[in-house]
């Protein structure tokens, strides 16, 4: 019954949309009760008061009556330490299942009363704790496990704090238009395909200057620069070093070319395709059954690369 309460009383409170831009944290959004410490510290004032009462103990009067302002006090700095605190969400950077999503959240606390032990937490009890220094701005990450790929949002979070003494719990609700992309769980290392679709693979050797390629005889008109001198002076003949240059030829990876997989395996071995084509600096492209990729290599390929397998026959 109660867990049933506090869902319907967490609907009432999320009974706004999804939120966007800045959220600034005013009485009408900061909710408090006591804590299961306030609610013994209640009862413990309320016997106080039975003895004082039935004993007629007037330094007994002071001493709760004492205990009782300082419990009000304590409500009053509990609520403060959250108001007027704003809050905008930060940019996401895209990670891999089974790794943690950083929800970036960036704090700003206009006042000058720093703010002390804020706790942002999600409902599997993903936290961060956090305090905030009197007019400053602060980014909060809120690390939460990637299961899938795809879209992952960040869902409902509770803000909250129980500071000072932890006899009330103010919190409030945040449920901002963010959204992390999961890209698949890259595959054990596998080597390249040995061959792409029609055009071949990797790379190939043409004459250049960036590799040393071995050794030819001299033929009149080779620069001397070039000359093996040691090569002479082992009596070896007068011998050129040769050069050569990389040249790639169209890497395609292609989902329909691999072996009877599931699709996630399929994913998860493409992923490591794209990471591995792109760690050797090979052009690659990616053919999925509802998307083709032009081959390239750069950082923005390799992106856009991993953010088609994320989201592969998903709506």
């Amino acid at each position: 019954m109660l867990s049933r309460a506090k869902q319907l009383f967490r609907n009432w409170a999320m009974r706004r949309t999804v939120e966007t831009g800045t959220v600034e944290l005013t009485q009408r959004r900061i909710y408090i009760l006591p804590s299961r410490q306030g609610l013994g510290f209640l009862v413990v004032l309320a016997l106080m008061l039975l003895g004082c009462i039935n004993y007629n103990l007037s330094l007994g009067y002071v001493l709760t009556f004492l205990l009782a302002m300082l419990g009000l006090l304590s409500m009053l700095y509990t609520f403060r330490n959250l108001a007027q605190l704003k809050i905008r969400a930060g940019q996401i950077s895209p990670v891999f299942v089974g790794s943690d999503a950083q929800f970036v959240f960036h704090f700003d606390n206009p006042s000058r009363i720093a703010r002390y032990q804020i706790i942002l937490q999600d409902d599997a009890f993903h936290r961060s704790v956090f305090d905030l220094a009197a007019h400053t701005s602060q980014a909060i990450s809120l690390a939460i496990p990637a299961k899938q790929r795809g879209w992952m949002d960040s869902q409902r979070l509770t803000l909250y704090s129980e500071f000072p003494l932890g006899l009330f719990h103010a919190w409030t609700y945040l449920h901002f238009e963010v959204r992390a992309l999961i890209y698949p769980a890259p595959a054990s290392a596998q080597a390249l395909p040995a061959q792409a679709a029609q055009q071949g693979v990797g790379k190939i050797m043409a004459a250049g200057d960036e590799d040393f390629a071995g050794l030819r005889r001299y033929v009149a008109g080779d620069p001397l620069p070039r000359i093996a001198w040691k090569s002479l002076a082992r009596e070896q003949g007068l011998q050129v070093k040769q050069f050569a240059s990389p040249v790639g030829t169209d890497l395609w990876l292609d989902f329909a070319q691999l072996p009877a997989l599931s699709v996630e395996q399929k994913l998860s071995l493409l992923t490591r395709w794209v990471l591995d084509a792109n760690t050797q600096n090979l052009r690659y492209g990616l053919r999925l059954p509802d998307a083709e990729i032009a081959p390239q290599n750069s950082p923005a390929h390799q992106a856009e690369c991993l953010r088609q397998l994320a989201l592969f026959g998903l709506t």
